[in-house]
């Protein structure tokens, strides 16, 4: 459904009881959120304002609204300036929007907010980031906000100042890998591969999908590159490419053999985990993430909730290339796509490189 559909059904079920509207809109909120539905979180944001005593109303907007414009509003209007590349009207308004964010939802001796996209990134945060305060569920995508702003400084040539936006940002979605590639990025061009090498290995133990993880291996590879262990690098660039096509994979493979001197020999995937280990990296995804992956698929089974179940698996799938889990998967919708080994890969034992999968963008 489209936002105004959204809206019309919202009002369809509210009544002349402004306690009992109250709890139909956040009930149907929580379900939007599961769902990850912007436009319907949208619709009983402005539902429930409607619907709040006048008092309390204006306390919401003046936490929730700035010069009058929604936060979210205001975050599309800066990322239409960078489309239009007006980065120097948008950096103003970013700084402005980050110091409403990090003033009004700070983190607090006993609670802090976070914005955890779906269930999946909710329980896979508390797995991996146990904490005894209160987890707040902040009303935008703060993470997002953050690592927009990160770049216009980037962008800007504050590259350095980036650095605490980025972390900051972090600390809103720990599970979200946008704001780790940004912050590595940053340290591949300051050089500091120490850090370099450290947020890889934090990304790797959050990523979700086979292309977070085939850009954290790519990381590793450009840092090995530079310090010119060209045979590392090349296990990293091998076990990159086998996991999500990249066309500057071969480019980069090319520059390793010409500073080598000789064509590279392609390491066996017992050589890519012995090289792995070296810098503390397991090869595969983190052992965590398909827990929680697998126990969340089992639990949305058990209740019947196919559209969650679906989500899960396919994230577990994509992580695993287990044939039971595509056949379930199958199963339950005959129209999900697939991965697909590409020809020189179908016979070797390896396993397949990515072309199409189950979920175009499992991150999000």
């Amino acid at each position: 459904m489209e936002y105004n559909e959204i809206i019309a059904m919202l009002k369809a079920k509210l009544g002349d009881d402004p306690e009992e509207n109250d709890k139909i809109l956040r009930k149907e909120g929580e379900n939007f959120v599961k769902e990850g539905n912007a436009d319907g979180i949208k619709a009983v944001g402005e539902l429930l304002l409607e619907n709040m005593p006048e008092e309390r109303r204006k306390e919401v907007e003046r936490l929730t609204h700035m010069d009058g414009e929604s936060l979210d509003d205001v975050y599309k209007r800066i990322v239409k300036m960078i489309d239009e590349k007006k980065i120097l009207e948008a950096l103003p308004i970013a700084e402005k929007l980050y110091k409403k964010i990090t003033l009004e939802y700070a983190e607090g001796e006993t609670s802090k907010f976070v914005c955890l996209r779906n269930p999946f990134e909710d329980n896979l945060c508390q797995v991996l980031f146990k904490t005894d305060k209160v987890l707040n569920r902040a009303p935008f995508d703060f993470a997002a906000y953050l690592t927009t702003y990160a770049y216009l400084l980037v962008e800007t040539g504050s590259t350095v100042d980036a650095i605490p936006i980025l972390e900051k940002a972090i600390a809103y979605n720990p599970v979200d890998v946008g704001p780790r590639f940004e912050l590595a990025e940053i340290y591949k061009v300051i050089k500091n591969y120490k850090k370099l090498a450290e947020i890889t290995r934090q990304t790797i133990e959050v990523a979700s999908s086979p292309i977070a993880l085939a850009r954290c291996y790519a990381n590793m590879g450009y840092m090995l590159t530079d310090k010119r262990e060209l045979d590392d690098a090349a296990a990293f660039y091998i076990a990159s490419v086998m996991l999500a096509p990249n066309p500057a994979i071969p480019l980069e493979m090319q520059a390793l053999a010409d500073l080598k001197g000789k064509p590279i020999v392609r390491p066996t995937n017992e050589q890519i985990a012995e090289v792995m280990k070296k810098y503390d990296i397991d090869y595969g995804p983190s052992k965590k993430v398909i827990e929680v992956a697998a126990q969340l698929s089992q639990n949305y089974l058990i209740e019947k909730n196919i559209p969650y179940a679906l989500q899960t698996l396919k994230i577990l799938y994509n992580l695993t290339f287990d044939e039971q889990i595509k056949d379930l998967i199958l199963k339950l919708d005959p129209k999900s796509a697939m991965a697909v080994p590409k020809p020189e890969q179908e016979n070797d034992g390896e396993k397949p490189n990515i072309t199409q999968t189950v979920n175009d963008d499992p991150e999000e």
